[in-house]
């Protein structure tokens, strides 16, 4: 049984594969320009109009380039018999929706999708262990 977590956000996913007791991590990144568009600058005269920045072109952009990221962490993730999705605002709900749509089948094989703050490489990989394996209490 192939167990997956993937931690996600806009600049990269770290995808851990758990096997049995054997843990294996990979790092996709997300290779999107983080655009600062410039303008919105005044006129000469007071109370003159204003130069508008078109956000339109900037968001398209955006947009393909995240599809384009979520196709390459789906193709890592296919044959995944669990998976868990985590991520900090709101990337990670992006992809389940992309998911959902693109991947029906993997879609239905989602357990949880889940709000979690950045982390470190050994935090991630911790948190998709306890998931997948629980602690025994005694």
């Amino acid at each position: 049984m192939k167990n997956i977590g993937i931690w996600l956000d806009k600049e990269k996913a770290h995808i851990v594969f758990l096997e049995g007791e054997a843990v294996r991590m990979i790092q996709v990144d997300s290779e999107l320009d983080f655009y600062n568009p410039k303008g919105g600058s005044r006129s000469k005269t007071r109370w003159g109009p204003q130069d508008v920045v078109q956000d339109s072109k900037y968001l398209e952009r955006e947009k393909h380039q995240l599809k384009r990221y979520f196709r390459s962490v789906m193709e890592q993730i296919k044959d995944a018999d669990g998976l868990v999705i985590y991520g900090p605002a709101e990337t990670y709900e992006r992809f389940h929706k992309e998911l959902e749509t693109q991947y029906p089948r993997l879609a239905k094989r989602v357990k949880e999708v889940k709000r979690a703050d950045s982390m470190t490489t050994n935090q991630i990989k911790a948190m998709v262990r306890d998931y997948f394996i629980p602690q025994k209490r005694f």
